[in-house]
């Protein structure tokens, strides 16, 4: 007989992802509420038009589309680019000299940029910048894991923050859990 209580990518996704940012959060000493933004504008406020599409096509690797969106779809480069220019400042350094970096090695190895390469190119070359194996001066001292880490953890929580830091747009990942929308405070829900 046939085991139906096989664990989908998808749900794996959602177990680990809610116990790591609810774990992250705190210990970061990010508030729930701090540096909360609208919907941002047209304009960047930190990326260059380049860099936005080298962190759409990275955060569609690290939550890829299935029967849900994935993290390009749902805007966790808006979520990056406002929290980067607010809250998240003090990393604005690592993003410059990180996606630099990996846009200068696929110059260098495929003569192409990141977001241009195919999905399985992609993926492997994150694959090897999570274990540490990405060559160059840049990626000495194991910036590569500590780049990669800091992408994943700030993907995950542009894709299941809520949509007012950015992210998570028309609150795709709490659909996805079951979660219900918060309510709005001062929302006149009841006609009155």
């Amino acid at each position: 007989m046939k085991e139906k209580n096989k664990l989908s990518r998808r749900d794996f996704i959602k177990i680990t992802t809610l116990g790591t940012v609810a774990i992250s959060l705190p210990a970061a000493g990010i508030s729930l509420f701090e540096g909360c933004s609208p919907a941002k504008n047209s304009e960047s406020l930190f990326f260059s038009d380049n860099e936005i599409k080298l962190v759409e096509a990275i955060s569609g690797q690290i939550i890829p589309s299935d029967e849900w969106p994935g993290g390009k779809e749902v805007g966790v480069a808006n979520f990056l680019d406002l929290q980067l220019a607010g809250p998240y400042s003090r990393f604005q350094p690592d993003y410059r000299k990180g996606l630099n970096a990996l846009q200068n090695y696929c110059a260098n190895k495929f003569h192409n940029k990141f977001e241009n390469l195919s999905f399985e190119k992609q993926y492997d070359i994150l694959l090897k910048m999570e274990s540490g194996k990405l060559s160059g001066d840049v990626w000495n001292k194991e910036f590569d894991k500590y780049f990669f880490e800091l992408l994943r953890s700030h993907c995950l929580q542009g894709y299941y923050g809520s949509p007012r830091h950015g992210g998570n747009k028309n609150f795709t990942s709490y659909k996805m859990i079951g979660i219900d929308e918060p309510p709005i405070v001062g929302e006149n829900r009841y006609g009155i």
